[in-house]
């Protein structure tokens, strides 16, 4: 009958707690990378209330996308934030360097496996919401390497991304170039996000 709605609400329930658990986070942690918070994520997953179709689906296809990124040690944003905050809060920047680059190449690399359909839904992990570095500069830099990636295989970046800009220049110290020549080789596309490291810094061997 129509009016069960409670018939309804079990199986949503249980897929609300199930992507959650694939994700491989706490309950908390997977709200907040879908964007919602961890109360409201509860009252679905106890069906208390239920989500309408779009949060729905985005939540199930991004919790199998971060589970699948995992099963192939990809660097998705999710995971290269949460490292970028302990790597900067330790001083190591030679690490954070590698670390958002490699985010940028393994996003290329889901990009291209997604279009020929060898890993799955793995590129829905690029649509969970990363945290906050502890940086504005490092959370700006990788999402404007992500969306990058995306606009140069023409396809939509995440959401997140378009979010996460800077009204100030960002000038990160380089070791052996001033201000102005870091500038005049930082390619035109990042220095548009007012972000400025040259070119040959973004080269990964």
């Amino acid at each position: 009958m129509l009016g069960m709605g409670s018939n309804y609400r079990a199986p949503v329930r249980s897929a609300m707690r199930e992507a959650s658990a694939l994700s491989g986070m706490s309950q908390a942690q997977f709200a907040r990378a879908l964007g919602t918070s961890a109360s409201r994520y509860s009252t679905y997953a106890t069906g208390a209330t239920v989500p309408n179709a779009e949060f729905y689906v985005r939540a199930k296809a991004i919790a199998a996308g971060i589970a699948q990124a995992h099963t192939q040690r990809l660097t998705f944003p999710l995971a290269a934030a949460d490292i970028l905050r302990v790597s900067l809060k330790a001083g190591e920047l030679e690490w954070a360097w590698r670390i958002v680059l490699q985010c940028r190449d393994h996003t290329q690399l889901a990009i291209a496996a997604d279009a020929s359909h060898r890993l799955g839904p793995v590129i829905d992990a690029w649509d969970a919401i990363p945290a906050a570095t502890g940086d504005p500069g490092w959370d700006a830099l990788l999402a404007a390497l992500v969306r990058h990636a995306f606009d140069e295989s023409d396809l939509e970046p995440p959401t997140w991304t378009q979010e996460r800009v800077l009204t100030q220049a960002w000038i990160p110290d380089h070791p052996f170039l001033d201000e102005p020549r870091v500038i005049a080789q930082t390619p035109a596309w990042l220095a548009a996000q007012n972000i400025f490291v040259p070119a040959r810094d973004l080269v990964t061997a």
